[in-house]
């Protein structure tokens, strides 16, 4: 669905099902040069279970217009911004990579209003590579290729997927060459907050981290986990890397639908 936000129109993915604010909401937060199109399984399957299910496009992303947003801070300002214009009043915050970093920030400035937090595959900072911050601005093509060898386990370079006849390192390439990754990953690499973040959550947390993540390690995933005062669950998944929702999607759907139909 459309909705327009400060004079620009943005994206929503509902799961393919309506939106009821009456319904728990759930909110999912792409990564850096991605779209709504991380969480396809993962929507859909709370949309049919209950859940009012909010995944957006950052704005200057996909199918959302306007310029990109410079700052974590800005992002997690936004979201709340979003929310309020449709009308949801509390919510459970799904991220990935970046997009975790902007659930970590929006649910300590709402920790009232945040139902419950999943931070996936990120820790309380991302910090990326000076080569390719300079690759993204300079040789986008380079980059988008370098974050997804980084990006993806061993078994899907050599072509696995969970879906057949889809590739997701195709797809992924496919969205990130169309969007402004340069800016996002300076969002990430500048965002100082997280431990200060962090100690203001007071929402139920969980962590899910990848055992060959090459992005975000699963020892600054942990640095998080102590600094949460409400840490629940930390789950590790084997044999997959940073991009855990494409890669993983059932693995990641588990995991997220035993801890947010508890909250």
């Amino acid at each position: 669905m459309k909705v327009t936000l400060n004079n620009t129109e943005i994206h929503v993915a509902t799961g393919g099902r309506p939106l009821d604010p009456k319904q728990p909401a759930i909110v999912f937060l792409h990564g850096s040069g991605l779209d709504h199109r991380t969480w396809a399984p993962q929507t859909r399957w709370f949309a049919f279970n209950g859940y009012a299910v909010i995944a957006p496009d950052f704005p200057g992303h996909s199918q959302s217009g306007g310029r990109p947003l410079t700052s974590i801070e800005k992002q997690a300002d936004w979201l709340w911004t979003l929310l309020d214009a449709l009308k949801i009043k509390s919510a459970s915050l799904v991220g990935h990579s970046q997009g975790a970093l902007v659930a970590l920030e929006a649910a300590s400035r709402q920790p009232s209003r945040t139902r419950s937090l999943s931070v996936i595959a990120s820790g309380h900072a991302v910090p990326v590579n000076d080569a390719l911050l300079d690759m993204a601005k300079n040789n986008k093509s380079a980059a988008v290729d370098a974050m997804l060898t980084w990006g993806f386990g061993d078994d899907h370079q050599f072509g696995v997927s969970v879906v057949p006849g889809q590739s997701p390192i195709g797809i992924g390439h496919r969205i990130m060459s169309a969007n402004p990754l340069h800016v996002d990953l300076n969002c990430s690499n500048n965002y100082q907050n997280g431990l200060t973040a962090a100690a203001n959550v007071s929402s139920p947390t969980q962590l899910i981290l990848a055992r060959q993540d090459k992005m975000t390690s699963v020892k600054g995933g942990m640095a998080l986990r102590d600094a949460l005062p409400n840490m629940q669950a930390c789950d590790i998944l084997e044999d997959v890397g940073h991009m855990l929702p494409m890669e993983a999607p059932d693995a990641v759907l588990k995991h997220l639908a035993a801890f947010i139909t508890k909250v």
